[in-house]
């Protein structure tokens, strides 16, 4: 791909995520050209491409605009496409740059320069009646952008800074071909079928309330769901020698500043007073769990002391990022805080490792993982770092893993794993991670008695395998489509008598497979069976339904209907017995 750089010269791009990045930012000015066209009055802020497309936020003053005006907007950009205008690159002081956009009306631009130091020189494109502050590169043509759509819009405050002005924002793909474009729009259909919102809400698993934004409601359905994977994780902890702890949901703001939080995380914490002494809700488990260690004297024969805690967390977001189960403002970390000696390092990573990758194992998830390094902003000696990173490509070395290493974005309290699992659409998430820590120990003074008698610091480590427990449930939830595994599933059997003849044989049934710690439930509504069937198939989802009729009263067993949807004859004991193994075993 030929491309124009900022400087004038004409250039060659052949990495292929470097020509799409080039494709989607080309894309955003070709959206802002129509957006120009068609509401003059328009001012533009950012417009960046982004990881699947691109944006742009402009304020349009009074004037209105939604979902249905994309199709007009996309033929304005089509229109620009055909016309093939050529894009032509220039600079100009910072002075003359800021004259220039005044002129031409754009405040927010005007804005941006003053915040660029005294001597910049600002680089422009243009591409006819359209120019925009950029560094590029971009295409030569507005041809090149062959397969692009408009998908949504929403609100985004100038700068992200809630005090500044709401703009609007609209976003959009873009792709190197009409058929790449057609498969992602397929991917995001299938996305939108599998939306753990809706899904939430035929299944009853959760709910939102305006009383509590950000903060889910679980109903008894997912109560189910949530109880059967906490119980998995308790299994978990103890499989890996965990010990469990709960600390108190708020805590003191001294403590808080102890750990650094008050000063660098206040403005996403819930703060409250009492007895007028400042208080906060915790964010995270981590200083607690500190605490918990120093509580008493500690010797090296004591580590590594493992504590895991399912602990409660707020964290403050802003009303307009909150998602569904995805982004919240209460949620509960799949947390654990690890005590250890620094020739632990590589035992202890690997062991909490194998933790997270069983987790993905069990659900069938495929993962990718990267080790990220020590930032320019760390703490903590080089001796310490070195060690540390050592340590964790030791642990990932030993354990055959293939990695990628993402130099200098460690925390700036040590380096860390992450892992990447990736759900049935390919999508990836971010979920478990293992991080070492100097910091804290150090803030809250950790010691231990070596085996030569003198006082140590530990190393902390942060592990989180499903990340908090409401966003795996919402990645459970699109991945499986609502259609959890039996051991899952908040009803994994649905008892369907056919008439008022069966109803008490149906009950009957059920009371044995209650009895055998199945979760079920019996229909017996006065509807037709093939409307039973086909609202426990799709709206609850249920592994198995248990159909029963006059012939199934007087044989004394059971017609069996599972998610193929075939049915067949069985008896009853063998049946239990079959759904408790799934449930012990977790398969199904």
């Amino acid at each position: 791909m030929k491309v124009l750089y900022n400087d004038g010269h004409v250039g060659e791009i052949n990495d292929a995520a470097e020509e799409l990045e080039v494709i989607r930012h080309d894309a955003a000015h070709l959206l802002a050209q129509a957006l120009k066209r068609l509401y003059p009055h328009a001012q533009f802020a950012y417009g960046p491409a982004t990881e699947n497309g691109f944006y742009y936020d402009v304020d349009l003053g009074d004037t209105k605009v939604n979902e249905d005006d994309f199709p007009a907007i996309e033929a304005e950009m089509k229109k620009i496409v055909k016309e093939n205008l050529k894009i032509e690159t220039f600079e100009l002081p910072r002075d003359e740059a800021v004259a220039y956009m005044k002129e031409r009306g754009e405040s927010y631009k005007v804005e941006h320069i003053g915040d660029l130091a005294p001597d910049a020189h600002i680089t422009f494109y243009k591409q006819g009646e359209y120019v925009d502050m950029c560094v590029g590169p971009h295409m030569l043509y507005t041809k090149g952008v062959k397969a692009f759509k408009l998908t949504s819009i929403s609100g985004a405050y100038w700068k992200a800074d809630k005090n500044n002005k709401m703009l609007t924002r609209i976003y959009g793909v873009a792709f190197g071909s009409k058929d790449e474009l057609a498969q992602y729009l397929k991917m995001i259909e299938e996305a939108e079928k599998r939306d753990h919102r809706k899904i939430g809400r035929e299944m009853e698993l959760f709910m939102m309330s305006d009383f509590g934004p950000g903060s889910p409601f679980w109903l008894p359905n997912g109560m189910a769901l949530r109880n059967a994977l906490t119980e998995y994780w308790h299994e978990m902890q103890a499989r890996f020698g965990y010990q469990e702890v709960q600390t108190p949901l708020i805590l003191s703001r001294s403590l808080w500043e102890t750990s650094g939080h008050w000063d660098h995380y206040k403005e996403n914490m819930y703060t409250t007073t009492v007895d007028e002494e400042d208080f906060a809700i915790k964010p995270m488990n981590c200083p607690g769990a500190c605490l918990i260690y120093k509580s008493k004297p500690r010797s090296y024969r004591d580590l590594p002391m493992k504590l895991a805690e399912a602990g409660l967390d707020h964290r403050y977001e802003m009303k307009g990022a909150l998602h569904g189960l995805f982004r919240v403002r209460e949620f509960t970390q799949d947390d654990a805080h690890l005590f250890i000696r620094p020739d632990q390092i590589t035992e202890q990573v690997t062991d909490a490792s194998h933790l997270i990758t069983a987790y993905y194992a069990q659900f069938g998830f495929p993962y990718r993982v990267e080790l990220s390094t020590r930032p320019e902003d760390s703490m903590g000696s080089d001796e310490d770092w070195e060690r540390a990173e050592q340590g964790l490509r030791d642990a990932l070395d030993a354990m055959g893993i293939d990695y990628v290493v993402n130099e200098g974005d460690g925390a700036f309290y040590g380096p860390k794993i992450d892992f990447h699992l990736t759900d049935c659409l390919g999508r990836s998430w971010q979920c478990g991670t293992i991080q070492l820590d100097f910091q804290l120990p150090h803030n809250f003074q950790l010691e231990y008695i070596d085996s030569d008698g003198t006082k140590k610091q530990p190393i902390m480590i942060h592990r989180a395998g499903f990340g908090s427990f409401e966003r795996f449930i919402g990645i459970l939830t699109e991945n499986y489509e609502g259609k959890f595994p039996v051991w899952l599933s908040p009803c994994q059997v649905k008892i369907l008598p056919v008439s008022e003849k069966s109803r008490s044989y149906a009950h009957e049934v059920a009371d044995k497979l209650a009895a055998a710690g199945i979760r079920v439930k019996v229909d017996d509504r006065d509807e037709k069976i093939g409307y039973k069937i086909r609202e426990a198939r799709s709206l609850d989802r249920v592994p198995y339904m248990l159909i029963l009729g006059e012939q199934e009263v007087e044989a004394g067993n059971i017609s069996v209907r599972d998610r193929s949807n075939e049915t067949h004859a069985a008896e009853l004991d063998e049946f239990i017995a079959q759904v408790v193994k799934e449930n012990s075993e977790r398969i199904g």
